[in-house]
């Protein structure tokens, strides 16, 4: 492929590389509009003159993300394998329910945080996503579901929504992040907006600061602790940014009208459980609109961590509804073809141990 590649580009972006060719500029929205199309392979296949498509292969190219292979859970969950250009694999799932699709997506290729109960942190860190291989993501799924009549109305509303809790930690993406956030939510393109993406960190809180300036998406954080010695043990990023710190940085994050952030909450038997860990998490929140998600861990053979009873979670919950927070207990999906949360890559980590 020629050096650019034209799903790396936002539109004003485009507008300003087809200028910088001498091609007309105020073609931007009609080229950047086909570009969001699944389905659309190569500059060939443009609704442009020739002599125009001609020009601009001479300078661009057009990438896409292949998917090496499909498995589907009988949960109804898809988990897609898909290969980069260089070779590298990242995976990507769909999570049908009620009539709406969510589809989680990853922002590097493995990931370097380190996280003690995530069998992903095991491939360590390859690289950043380009925006067009996030991007991808979404149009590579979009094809699938259209090849399988899976269509729910227009385009727009084939995915319902996007989560970026697939492999990586999306804000040690920022900049590329950002870039295919803006090409995601333009409106000439698929029109996600703010309500239907929710982008998840494990706490990188400078670039958590950062965000809302640059762009207005639904934030979830992955906590799973509520005192720093526990959450340096899980999470070494703690170390780094403190708890307090990063709570802190929730508290003046800017959420719309009834807007409120999404703690996950990772319950590992024995470690963080308690009810004095619940109540603790409880005075952790004080002040911020939130939901908690609470995640049984989903248990395997490489990591030592075990599943709490559904007494133990039951009342951990209980805990948090008497203080006050909307508290739902979720069980990952598509456990049986690893696609659920921290097992992503799974196949590949067993490979290379």
């Amino acid at each position: 492929m020629n050096n650019t590649d034209l799903r790396d580009l936002t539109k004003t972006q485009l507008t300003d590389f087809l200028h910088s060719l001498s091609l007309p500029p105020e073609r931007a929205p009609q080229i950047f509009s086909q570009l969001q199309r699944p389905g659309l392979h190569n500059i060939e296949q443009l609704e442009l003159k020739k002599d125009l498509r001609k020009r601009l292969g001479a300078h661009a190219g057009l990438s896409r993300l292949r998917i090496k292979e499909i498995e589907i859970s009988a949960d109804g969950t898809r988990k897609y394998i898909l290969r980069l250009a260089d070779g590298l694999l990242i995976e990507s799932v769909l999570i049908p329910g009620r009539g709406r699709h969510t589809l989680c997506l990853s922002s590097q290729a493995g990931c370097a945080m380190g996280c003690k109960f995530c069998l992903t942190a095991g491939l360590g860190f390859k690289r950043n996503l380009r925006p067009a291989e996030i991007v991808g993501q979404v149009l590579a799924v979009m094809e699938d579901m259209l090849r399988n009549k899976m269509r729910n109305g227009r385009l727009r509303e084939l995915i319902n929504n996007l989560v970026f809790m697939g492999m990586g930690e999306p804000l040690a993406n920022y900049d590329h992040l950002l870039t295919a956030l803006h090409i995601l939510m333009d409106q000439q393109g698929l029109e996600f907006t703010r309500r239907r993406i929710t982008v998840s960190t494990c706490g990188l809180t400078p670039a958590l600061q950062r965000l809302p300036n640059a762009v207005k998406v639904n934030l979830a954080i992955s906590l799973h602790a509520a005192d720093n010695d526990l959450r340096n043990q899980l999470m070494p990023v703690n170390r780094r940014y403190p708890l307090d710190d990063l709570l802190a940085a929730c508290r003046a994050y800017p959420l719309p009208r009834k807007g409120v952030i999404l703690f996950a909450y990772l319950m590992l038997k024995g470690i963080n459980d308690q009810p004095a860990a619940a109540r603790a998490l409880a005075e952790k929140l004080t002040g911020i609109p939130c939901r908690i998600n609470l995640l049984p861990f989903n248990e395997s053979r490489e990591l030592p961590y075990k599943r709490p009873g559904g007494e133990t979670i039951n009342e951990f919950r209980t805990i948090l509804q008497q203080a006050g927070y909307t508290t739902m207990i979720r069980d990952s999906r598509g456990g049986d073809i690893s696609a659920a949360c921290g097992q992503l890559a799974l196949r590949e980590a067993k490979a290379r141990a």
